[in-house]
């Protein structure tokens, strides 16, 4: 029987092909479209990291003024990077896992050229200063009704084929239902609440949990959902505990809504608010580390796949960045803590932390494993591979500790009622440190575009299965 023909959950029912399940060209294209913003992304907050050391050679030009461009940075990476990655990868894992199409291919083209619209209208309406004054909602209202019916169509399409899949339904699923319905209410929570609803701290407190509900609720539950498909795939075995994978899901459903006030403590929102957000962001570091045991625990005996392995390397590596950041937040939640790093670079390098140490490193592996599978060739070169895996890794853990520390003598610098001067000229060195990082991060980057662009333009392989070596 041909491999990629498998019979179904349900024996009376037909074989069914995988091949014709998924349409990988939509798959690539989201995965050009998203390298490309990430491109945009990195640019912007190469702009930024330039201005705050002074090296900025653009100044006086207002549609490259940091504070756009900085707008156009966090947009890019999550509407743009991470919403085309999670999209394309779930053109592949849905399919393969209810063994059923998508709802409508047609539909699906339409999303992505949507999409597109409104990701690009996005970043050109920052730069004309039509952005919302809401922090990662800064999309211009004009587009919202757009974006908002676009994610609409998003879960139609992708929702249909799981609710008409029969038999258990696996954990990465139970993800994915979660991950639409909470991103759809999420997008129009932060986007139109403090819009036109309430003003002032409510509007300061429903901004709050966007932010982190936008971490939590759409980039979190994909993320996991796709680690659960792709590692035990990588590993050729189960995952340790489906009954700890099921604990993750449901402390992630029940926490993590609440916490997003953690990021407004010490302000006019009501202490009963901000209480609630310390217990249960501490109560998520719980959650998270019965996650990690599981995976570690589908690892054990498996641990030397990690040298030789590209996709599984970056699928750990942010694991354990993950606990990091989630440990990290966990402390900074503190009333105490909270005094010393509020408004400090500490905040800065956690967010790049969980962002691009965690789930773009966990989608860069994905890509590194997909698209020799996509495309129907090997790797160019494995060599590049090692060096995009080295150079971003390196990049983000000096950012990282950077920023952190940073944010340290920053707050000693408030706290000891020293000048504000004082602060920047303390922080100067740590920004310095910061912009190499970047640019280690943003080579990593080139580089895999370039192992990309060779692979694509070169010999294709028979059979990439038989071709490309186990170890990518």
């Amino acid at each position: 029987m041909n491999a990629s023909v498998v019979e179904t959950s349900q024996a009376s029912e037909p074989l069914v092909d995988i091949d014709r399940l998924v349409d990988r060209r939509i798959v690539l294209w989201y995965y050009f479209a998203a390298l490309t913003y990430m491109v945009i992304s990195m640019l912007g907050g190469l702009l930024m990291a330039l201005q705050l050391v002074r090296w900025n050679e653009l100044q006086g030009i207002e549609h490259l003024s940091p504070g756009r461009w900085r707008m156009v940075h966090t947009n890019a990476i999550a509407y743009g990077f991470l919403a085309n990655a999670f999209l394309g990868t779930l053109h592949w894992a849905i399919p393969r896992l209810t063994m059923r199409p998508v709802l409508n291919k047609g539909l699906s083209y339409l999303i992505f050229t949507a999409w597109q619209i409104v990701v690009l209208a996005t970043a050109g309406g920052i730069l004309l200063g039509h952005a919302q004054a809401v922090e990662w909602g800064e999309t211009p209202v004009w587009i919202d009704p757009v974006a908002q019916l676009g994610l609409l169509l998003v879960a139609i399409n992708f929702m249909a084929p799981i609710m008409s899949s029969r038999g258990p339904m696996y954990v990465s699923l139970w993800y994915f239902m979660a991950a639409f319905v909470w991103t759809f209410l999420t997008y129009a929570m932060g986007n139109f609440i403090p819009q036109y609803v309430v003003c002032g701290t409510n509007a300061g407190a429903i901004a709050g949990l966007f932010i982190h509900d936008l971490v939590g609720l759409f980039v979190t539950p994909f993320g996991w959902g796709l680690m659960y498909y792709f590692v035990p795939i990588l590993l050729k075995k189960p995952i340790w505990s489906h009954g700890l994978s099921l604990v993750g899901f449901w402390g992630l459903a029940f926490f993590y809504p609440l916490q997003g006030i953690h990021h407004f403590l010490y302000t006019p929102i009501p202490m009963f608010l901000q209480y609630g957000a310390v217990i249960s962001t501490i109560a998520v570091e719980f959650v998270v580390a019965t996650v990690i045991v599981n995976f570690f625990g589908t690892l054990y005996g498996s641990g030397r796949e990690l040298t030789t392995n590209i996709p599984l390397r970056w699928f750990y590596t942010g694991m354990i960045l993950y606990f990091v950041t989630c440990f990290q937040c966990a402390l900074q939640v503190t009333l105490t803590f909270q005094a010393l790093i509020h408004f400090t670079d500490w905040v800065v390098g956690h967010a790049h932390l969980v962002m691009f140490g965690v789930f773009s490193q966990w989608l860069m592996g994905i890509m590194t494993y997909l698209i020799p599978r996509l495309s129907g060739k090997p790797w160019y070169s494995r060599k590049l591979c090692e060096w995009h895996y080295w150079l971003s890794v390196v990049g983000i853990v000096v950012m990282f500790t950077d920023l952190t520390l940073a944010g340290l003598f920053q707050g000693w610098s408030w706290a000891g009622m020293q000048y504000w001067d004082h602060s920047t000229q303390v922080s100067e060195p740590f920004w310095i440190v910061r912009v190499f990082a970047g640019l280690s991060m943003f080579g990593g980057i080139l580089v895999f575009i370039y192992n990309i662009f060779r692979t694509l333009t070169g010999p294709s392989a028979a059979a990439v299965e038989a071709s490309v070596p186990t170890a990518i």
